[in-house]
């Protein structure tokens, strides 16, 4: 969605000194389509209301932060690409780096939500 909304709607560069293609739309369209997908999962009741919106902002909001971590680690060290096993994609790493970011904060948001979960479920029991 990110990449999508940013080559239709993108004029507004989100931080051009470390990714000049990433546009503030870009990243609009990616937090939106994150919240849609987490949206989908609720629909199919495959998670609770409140941690499919929890992942889904969390995805939509940390994953461009964790590329822009990359980007800027690539640029410091002065290389364009991660590695040569994905020509033309900026690197192996590239595929990734959102992920890096996001993965460990939606663990903690799903183990916050259940751990209150729990804790309302005791006080319910006493």
């Amino acid at each position: 969605m990110a990449y999508f909304g940013g080559r239709l709607f993108g004029k507004h560069l989100l931080a051009p000194a470390i990714s000049p293609k990433k546009t503030v739309e870009g990243f609009v369209a990616g937090l939106i389509g994150a919240i849609a997908c987490a949206t989908v999962f609720i629909m199919l009741e495959k998670v609770s209301l409140i941690n499919g919106i929890a992942v889904g902002v969390a995805a939509g909001f940390f994953g461009p932060i964790g590329d822009l971590v990359e980007s800027s680690l690539k640029r410091t060290v002065g290389v364009k690409d991660s590695g040569n096993l994905l020509p033309g994609h900026g690197g192996l790493m590239d595929r990734f780096d959102s992920f890096f970011f996001t993965a460990p904060l939606v663990a903690i948001v799903l183990f916050i939500q259940d751990f209150l979960t729990y804790l309302a479920s005791l006080q319910q029991g006493m």
